[in-house]
C-alpha cells in the first residue's frame, strides 16, 4: 500500500531504436519528486515504465500499491521526454485510463504535459502540474489531504491559489500564476534510488555493454539561447547543485550501487570554470572518481582549465552541441558558438585523453547542401569518437516553432527513429533519411579504418566484434558511392510537406497507416537494424 504510485510514460519497448541500443536509465526527474514526496510525510511507491513491457504492468501495480493519487511525473532529464513522442502520449493516455478505472486522483507533469494541457485534461487526468513539478505536487497533495479529513471538494478558489496548475472547471482549462523555480538545489533530497531495481538495471548493462550505467544531474535548466531548444520545465532558468553535494551523491552511488560509469544528463554540465575545478578537487579528496559522460558547449569547454579539470574528474567522453560545420547555420540558430571553437576544443579533449562525440542536426531553415557538406567535412577533419545525428524539430514555445508553425504537418516524432521533417524544411523527408545513411556509411567505416591501424599494432587485442567491424566497414564503403548517387536524386525531387494534402490526423497528430508507411521504408537497410560497430547511439536529439 502507498499513498502515492509514481510512474512515467517513457517505455523503452516502444522505442525500437532505442530498444535495440539497450541503455535503460532510472527515470532520474520521478524519483526526485518521489523523494521530495517522502520527505512531506507520503508513502511512495514507483512503476518504472523504462523497463516494463506494457502499460498493463502499470494497472497491475496501481492494483498491488491501491494508491489514492496516481502521478505520471516524467523524468524532465530525460531528452526523450522533452522530445513528446506520441507513441509515448499514447501509453500515457492510457495509464490515465487505468489509474480512473481504479478511482485515483490522477495527477500528470512533464514537457508534454505542460505544452498540450487540454489534451490530457481531457484524457481523464484531474490535474497538471506546469513546469518543475515538485512544490506544486506536495502543496496540490497535502490541500487535497486537509480538504478530505473535513468533508470538503476541493474549492476553485482555494486551487487558484497553487501556482502552476491546470485543471478543468465548468469545461473551461484554468492555469494558475507560474511558480519560481527551485533554486536551492542542495536542499532538495537525493532521488528515491531505493525504490530503482538495482539488479535488473545491472544485468541488462552487464549483458549488453559489459558494464554498468547509471545517470546523476548536477544542474537544472540552461541559460543559452538556441531557437530551436524547447524549455517548458524551466525556461531560461539555471540552478546548479554545489560540487560537494554531487561527489556526495557519487560517493553513496559508488558505495551502494557500485556502477561503473555515470552518465551526467545536465543540458549542459559545468558552466562555470571553477565548478567543475572544484568538483575535480572534491572527487580526488572523497576518493569517488566514475568514468562519467557529460554534455558540454564548446565555449565553455575553452574556458580556463575546463578541460583539463574534465580530465582529472575522470571524463570519459563529451557530447558537444556541434550541430553544423557552417557558421551560417550556427548563426541563424542563436547558438552562439563559432565552428572555430568546435575544432580548438575537439582537440584539446583529445590531448587530455577524453574523447568527444558530436550532436548534429541537419534541415534547419536555409541550410544548403555546401552547409550540409560543411558539416561533413567537419566531421572528417575531427573523426570524433561517435556522432548523433538528427533534424531540425520545431516544439512548442520556441522561435523556431513560431517560424515553421503554419507549415507544420504534425506537431510530434511518433518515436525516435522517426526522422521526419515536419515542417516545409530545405529538402523532404526522404533526403534526411538517406543523408543519415551515408553520413553513418562514410563516417562508420573511416572510424573502423582509423581503429584498424592499432589494431594490426597490436594483433593480440583483435576480438570477434572487431572483424564485424571490419566487414562492415568493407560494405559500407562498397555501398557509399551508391547512397550517396541516391541522396543526389533525392535533392532533386519537388518538396512537398510532411503532410500530405487532404489527410486527416487522428487524434494522436498521425495520419493513418504512417507507422507502417515511415518504417516499412527503414527495414532494409543494416544501418537502421543496428548492424552498425557498437558505439554510442544518440541519433535524435
Amino acid at each position: 500500500m502507498s499513498d502515492i504510485l509514481f510512474g512515467q510514460s517513457y517505455y523503452l519497448r516502444f522505442d525500437k531504436k532505442l530498444w535495440d541500443a539497450m541503455q535503460p536509465y532510472p527515470p532520474l526527474g520521478t524519483l526526485y519528486a518521489a523523494s521530495f514526496m517522502r520527505e512531506q510525510g507520503f508513502t511512495v511507491g514507483l512503476f518504472d515504465a523504462m523497463l516494463a513491457k506494457s502499460t498493463v504492468e502499470w494497472n497491475d501495480a496501481l492494483i498491488a500499491h491501491q494508491p489514492r493519487y496516481a502521478v505520471i511525473f516524467e523524468d524532465n532529464f530525460n531528452y526523450l521526454s522533452k522530445m513528446s513522442l506520441l507513441r509515448m502520449r499514447e501509453a500515457a493516455f492510457e495509464m490515465i485510463g487505468y489509474a480512473r478505472a481504479q478511482d485515483c486522483i490522477i495527477i500528470v507533469a512533464g514537457a508534454d504535459m505542460s505544452d498540450h494541457t487540454e489534451k490530457y485534461l481531457e484524457r481523464g487526468a484531474d490535474y497538471v502540474l506546469l513546469g518543475e513539478g515538485e512544490e506544486t505536487l506536495a502543496e496540490l497533495v497535502n490541500y487535497l489531504e486537509a480538504i478530505d479529513t473535513v468533508g470538503n471538494r476541493p474549492s476553485e478558489n482555494n486551487l487558484y491559489q497553487i501556482q502552476s496548475l491546470a485543471y478543468m472547471q465548468h469545461g473551461k482549462v484554468i492555469k494558475t500564476p507560474p511558480r519560481p523555480v527551485i533554486r536551492t538545489l542542495d536542499d532538495m533530497p537525493f532521488p528515491a534510488w531505493d525504490l530503482v531495481d538495482r539488479d535488473k538495471y545491472r544485468a541488462i548493462w552487464y549483458e549488453n555493454h559489459g558494464y554498468f550505467s547509471m545517470n546523476l544531474v548536477t544542474t537544472r535548466g540552461c541559460p543559452f539561447h538556441c531557437n530551436w531548444c524547447a524549455k517548458p520545465i524551466w525556461g531560461q532558468k539555471y540552478n546548479s547543485r554545489s560540487p560537494l553535494t554531487v561527489v556526495q551523491e557519487m560517493k553513496w552511488l559508488k558505495e551502494n550501487f557500485q556502477p561503473d560509469h555515470i552518465w551526467f544528463v545536465d543540458d549542459i554540465m559545468g558552466i562555470r570554470d571553477l565548478w567543475i575545478e572544484e568538483f575535480a578537487d572534491l572527487l580526488d579528496e572523497h576518493d569517488a572518481h566514475i568514468p562519467f559522460k557529460s554534455l558540454n558547449r564548446a565555449d565553455l569547454l575553452l574556458r580556463g582549465k575546463t578541460i583539463p579539470a574534465l580530465a582529472r574528474a575522470g571524463a570519459d567522453i563529451i557530447w558537444i552541441g556541434a550541430e553544423s560545420g557552417s557558421q551560417k547555420i550556427l548563426d541563424a540558430m542563436d547558438k552562439g558558438t563559432q565552428v572555430e571553437q568546435i575544432y580548438e576544443a575537439t582537440k584539446k579533449a583529445h590531448e587530455h585523453g577524453i574523447k568527444v562525440a558530436f550532436f548534429l542536426q541537419f534541415g534547419y531553415p536555409s541550410e544548403t547542401r555546401e552547409d550540409i557538406e560543411l558539416t561533413l567535412q567537419m566531421v572528417r577533419d575531427l573523426m570524433p569518437d561517435d556522432i548523433g545525428i538528427s533534424v531540425s524539430y520545431p516544439l512548442p514555445g520556441t522561435p523556431f516553432y513560431e517560424t515553421v508553425r503554419s507549415e507544420l504537418g504534425r506537431e510530434n516524432w511518433y518515436d525516435s527513429q522517426d526522422m521526419a521533417m515536419l515542417y516545409q524544411g530545405p529538402f523532404r523527408t526522404g533526403f534526411y533519411r538517406q543523408l543519415h545513411k551515408v553520413v553513418h556509411k562514410d563516417y562508420r567505416s573511416r572510424k573502423t579504418w582509423q581503429n584498424l591501424r592499432s589494431w594490426l599494432l597490436k594483433p593480440h587485442t583483435l576480438r570477434p566484434s572487431h572483424l564485424r567491424q571490419i566487414a562492415s566497414m568493407i560494405y559500407h564503403r562498397l555501398t557509399l558511392a551508391l547512397a550517396n548517387h541516391e541522396l543526389d536524386k533525392l535533392s532533386q525531387l519537388p518538396h512537398e510537406p510532411t503532410k500530405l494534402p487532404n489527410v486527416v490526423l487522428d487524434d494522436m497528430g498521425y495520419p493513418p497507416n504512417y507507422f507502417e508507411e515511415t518504417y516499412g521504408s527503414l527495414a532494409d537497410d543494416p544501418i537502421e537494424r543496428g548492424e552498425q560497430p557498437p558505439m554510442e547511439i544518440r541519433d535524435d536529439i
